[in-house]
């Protein structure tokens, strides 16, 4: 129950004296019987954070139980843990949709343990294909749909933006026709906060499809919401896994600039924020997650260098790529943060924008597309300002010329 600062200023004591930390169960939990002093857990990066966790979440059984609730990109990260939170609230099935079938494997042992992989509700489908999207959603109704699918690398996206728009943007489209449709109540898509005054192809993609959501939250007055994440410690592909993985080849850890900042969150905050989203947001909210101060990339690389008692280890900044920020926003310029119910999470709104966008994106030339997004929503220009279909058109026939 220490303060994460407490924490932080032992494990470095330790490391000086090449001591391992490992942390005690809470008291109560030993008391109860419920653990021993042999449950004494690794120190975790994660422990370092300059806050406490968010895990308190307000009654969601609710609108889960008895359910038919699906999940896009479950088997990330986010979303394996989004099943395993909503598995916990009684839903009447749970649809995990991936195209990836391995990671489906994975999702399905750690809810179950085993992995059979001969249930119907694990969906191998590309969010991508509108037609095997409709006969999912036909065949299942659900009733609630939590959208972690995404492309979310940026630097390959600014190498290949169609693929980011397909994804981000159309495969966002595809699954809000299709819960128009066929009836779904709730509709939680995952974004970022990146999408907020974006620089990049990732944020200006997340930031559409933001508005997608808004567009048919307003079309049909029913709780579909966004949510926007920080960085997500021990994510696959986070700064966390790359680091540990540099220390184990002996170095050197790579951060972009020694001044970099991030927002910082971890997996189960990420999930129980999602599935809190579904319970608590309004037609077209944009819910985010009071994350504290952001976080010194290079903080997290130093300490993970103490931890290992790797000491001979560098560290090499290799300067911000194109499309990546200093330090990350959490709303827009002119957006407007509001309290919600719930004590951690703030509240804001984008413009709705119709669904016109995504032909007009598909029909951008490849190589003009980075460019076309770009124009669609400038940084620094408001952040609810009205995309007009018509400008990628324009946008990339400007570039051609």
């Amino acid at each position: 129950s220490v303060n994460p600062g407490v924490v932080d200023e032992i494990a470095r004591l330790a490391s000086s004296l090449a001591l391992e930390v490992r942390i005690v169960p809470p008291l109560s939990d030993l008391v109860d019987g419920r653990v021993s002093i042999g449950d004494l857990h690794e120190f975790d990066v994660t422990e370092l954070m300059p806050r406490e966790a968010v895990i308190n979440i307000t009654d969601v059984t609710e609108y889960l139980r008895d359910r038919c609730v699906l999940v896009t990109g479950a088997g990330g990260s986010i979303g394996s843990e989004l099943c395993r939170e909503i598995s916990a609230h009684g839903p009447a099935e749970l649809v995990m949709l991936d195209r990836d079938e391995t990671a489906l494997h994975g999702v399905q042992m750690s809810l179950e343990g085993r992995a059979l992989l001969n249930s119907r509700n694990l969906v191998v489908a590309d969010i991508r294909d509108r037609e095997r999207i409709d006969q999912i959603f036909g065949e299942w109704k659900p009733q609630v749909v939590f959208h972690a699918a995404a492309l979310k690398h940026l630097p390959l996206l600014e190498l290949h933006p169609m693929e980011g728009i397909k994804t981000n943007v159309m495969g966002t489209a595809i699954l809000l026709e299709a819960a128009e449709r066929h009836g779904v109540n709730r509709f939680v898509n995952v974004s970022t906060d990146k999408a907020a005054n974006p620089t990049s192809v990732l944020g200006y993609t997340k930031a559409i499809a933001e508005r997608l959501t808004a567009h048919m939250a307003s079309k049909l007055d029913r709780p579909y919401v966004c949510v926007r994440f920080g960085n997500v410690l021990g994510s696959r592909g986070s700064v966390l896994p790359a680091f540990t993985e540099q220390i184990a080849r002996g170095g050197p850890l790579t951060v972009t600039d020694p001044d970099v900042t991030r927002y910082m969150m971890t997996i189960p905050e990420a999930a129980h924020l999602v599935v809190q989203a579904g319970s608590i947001g309004e037609p077209g909210d944009v819910l985010v997650l009071d994350m504290g101060e952001p976080v010194r990339i290079l903080d997290i690389a130093e300490r993970l260098i103490e931890r290992s008692g790797r000491h001979d280890i560098s560290i090499e900044f290799t300067g911000l790529r194109p499309g990546e920020k200093l330090h990350e926003d959490l709303f827009g310029l002119d957006e407007h943060a509001t309290p919600s119910v719930h004590p951690s999470i703030s509240v804001s709104r984008c413009d709705p924008t119709d669904f016109s966008i995504v032909d007009a994106l598909l029909a951008t030339p490849a190589q003009f597309a980075a460019r076309a997004l770009a124009d669609l929503h400038a940084p620094g220009e408001s952040a609810s300002s009205q995309i007009d279909p018509n400008d990628a058109r324009s946008a990339a026939g400007a570039v051609e010329s």
